[in-house]
């Protein structure tokens, strides 16, 4: 096997209902996740009660992505 040559050290806090903000490398500022739009009405989260925001899986698919 080949060494490991990167760790990735990332935390995660649930703010409250599905947000969460995350520290991760390279970045000051935390990362928010939220929901919106078909995911926020999967889960029942009134949009009037949380802030639309980019979800985990969209985060996913970006990186997938690049």
């Amino acid at each position: 096997m080949s060494e490991v040559v990167y760790t990735s050290r990332v935390s995660i806090v649930r703010e409250r209902g599905p947000i969460r903000s995350a520290q991760v490398p390279g970045r000051t500022q935390p990362v928010t996740f939220g929901v919106h739009g078909e995911i926020a009405a999967h889960y029942g989260v009134d949009p009037a009660e949380m802030p639309a925001d980019a979800t985990t899986i969209d985060y996913l698919v970006a990186a997938a992505g690049g």
